[in-house]
């Protein structure tokens, strides 16, 4: 077990949602039900400022600008088929830098794991094991599935 993930589980639980094992993992896990279009919490962690910056877990906030989600919503697995979605405000004039939602996007139960759909752009494709209906076989934008080499 590396150093951070015992205190990473110490952090993440709040009333909401906790972070959870999972079958790749860790994920997000609802402790009670969400409506659609309900907000479940705000996307805290380091703000990047570098159009070139990438990783695993970073989410693009504007064309110069990303965040570096820490916990809980660091952990959010993909799924083809998503019930929660990220949105960003307006930018604030007090700091210049979105909110980042996490919301609801269909119902979400008690105990029932919180996924999104990535939308990575195609150069960062990797296959899909989501195992939805609709799994489109790699996490990417459906936008740029006709992209991928199949090899």
């Amino acid at each position: 077990m590396s150093s951070n993930e015992g205190k990473i589980l110490e952090l993440v639980t709040d009333r909401d949602v906790q972070v959870q094992e999972c079958e790749i993992g860790f994920g997000v896990f609802s402790n009670r039900s969400f409506r659609a279009g309900d907000i479940i919490g705000i996307a805290t962690g380091e703000i990047i400022f570098d159009p070139d910056y990438s990783s695993d877990y970073c989410v693009e906030l504007s064309s110069t600008m990303s965040i570096e989600p820490g916990a809980p919503f660091r952990f959010l697995n993909h799924c083809c088929e998503p019930n929660a979605e990220f949105a960003s405000d307006e930018v604030s004039k007090r700091n210049q830098i979105p909110d980042l939602y996490v919301y609801a996007c269909k119902a979400i139960s008690a105990g029932e794991q919180i996924l999104i759909d990535y939308q990575w752009p195609a150069h960062y494709a990797i296959p899909c094991e989501c195992g939805s209906k609709n799994c489109r076989g790699w996490v990417v934008c459906d936008e740029e599935l006709h992209l991928i080499e199949f090899e």
